[in-house]
């Protein structure tokens, strides 16, 4: 077992060829968002550049596509047709992810069945690292077969580790740390479970993380963690180390961000302190 220290960013950010250009260091592709949910892909792509992949594209239904669009000139979003992400948009999906190194997918999602049909197939259509979280880890929990051996990275919270695996988690650390192991081993995926203390397992490998605040409990903090994995597995590094890389990020970021806003703090604030946190490399 292993506790995650600022070392870890050196892992996953190396010098910089002099001619480096862009696509260098990744594209990454969002996918999220709903009627409802328009802030998970805004959050998810914003953190994604602050932890430095080269570009970002959001694909979501036309509603949020254009409120996603509206953050940020440096968002690039695709709009598609309806409300929800359903079957009929798989076409323009698999247009999407050609090209791209790494995605992000389930926030903001929506719990519809055909939006649970459409994540499946675009999880088999996948051949670069894929961040599952939220209402992807939902899809998935029927359809554990298509995680074992991919470049798949689950982050669940606890509600969501029990709708993955039916395994009521308690305060104990001890028993987070085995039931994640457990879990990450007979899926043959690696788990980022997140709290207090994050846990991240591959089934053999553990390591925790203890950065961050109580006050990270705001909304969109897990979105912003999803981004900044997205970030790093698209800039080329394997799943264990963005793994942890992205939870030591995330968590001290936010933990920065506490320490000035107190009860006040926003997702939003926490990738403003991103910058502050990689510069340690």
């Amino acid at each position: 077992m292993e506790e995650i220290t600022k070392e870890i960013l050196k892992e996953v950010y190396r010098p910089r060829d002099p001619d480096a250009q862009k696509y260098d260091f990744g594209h990454l592709l969002v996918i999220g968002g709903s009627k409802l949910y328009s802030g998970s892909p805004a959050l998810n792509a914003l953190a994604a550049y602050r932890a430095g992949v080269d570009l970002v594209t959001v694909v979501a239904p036309q509603r949020v596509a254009d409120i996603v669009a509206s953050f940020s000139p440096n968002l690039i979003t695709y709009p598609l047709d309806g409300d929800y992400f359903e079957p009929k948009h798989l076409p323009e999906i698999r247009k999407l992810l050609e090209n791209k190194s790494a995605v992000v997918i389930g926030g903001g999602m929506g719990r519809e069945p055909k939006t649970f049909s459409t994540i499946v197939e675009i999880l088999k259509l996948v051949g670069v690292p894929v961040v599952v979280d939220a209402d992807a880890i939902h899809a998935v929990a029927k359809n554990k077969e298509i995680l074992a051996g991919a470049d798949f990275v689950l982050t669940p919270h606890l509600y969501e580790f029990y709708i993955l695996t039916g395994v009521r988690l308690s305060k104990n650390l001890d028993e987070r740390i085995k039931a994640v192991q457990k879990a990450a081993a007979e899926l043959k995926t690696t788990i980022l479970l997140k709290g207090r203390v994050d846990v991240i397992s591959d089934g053999e490998r553990v390591a925790l993380d203890r950065a961050g605040s109580p006050y990270l409990t705001v909304g969109g903090t897990g979105d912003t963690l999803a981004g900044i994995l997205g970030s790093l597995l698209a800039q080329g590094n394997n799943v264990w180390d963005s793994a942890c890389a992205a939870a030591y990020i995330n968590g001290l970021a936010g933990q920065l961000a506490a320490d000035e806003f107190g009860p006040a703090v926003l997702a939003t604030d926490l990738i403003d302190y991103i910058p502050e946190v990689i510069i340690q490399v």
